[in-house]
């Protein structure tokens, strides 16, 4: 199965690591990078408001827990978002990709 998995990074530059690493770890096909969005969160029973940039990680479900070690130990948060979500259906020939990429 295919999954994407969204992170968000404070920096530019600790997203780009990230991404690297895991797509030379093969824990990655592809990391999409969207700069500068901002995120309003509860953390510590207060309001936080952020500029983050999103990551867009496609992946396989057998890689997911491999990736999620990889990511919990480049971040600087201390609780970074890591969220799977099942990728139902797509390009046939892109979903191929993934997997070859990934062996």
């Amino acid at each position: 199965m295919y999954q994407i998995v969204l992170c968000t990074c404070p920096s530019q530059e600790v997203a780009k690591e990230v991404a690297h690493r895991v797509v030379n770890k093969k824990l990655a096909a592809c990391v999409n990078i969207i700069p500068q969005m901002t995120s309003v969160y509860m953390w510590q029973g207060e309001v936080h408001q952020d500029i983050e940039q999103q990551l867009i990680i496609k992946t396989l479900a057998s890689k997911v827990s491999d990736l999620t070690q990889a990511i919990e130990q480049l971040h600087p948060y201390d609780v970074p978002e890591i969220i799977a979500i099942n990728i139902d259906t797509g390009n046939h020939a892109y979903l191929n990709w993934i997997t070859e990429s990934l062996k």
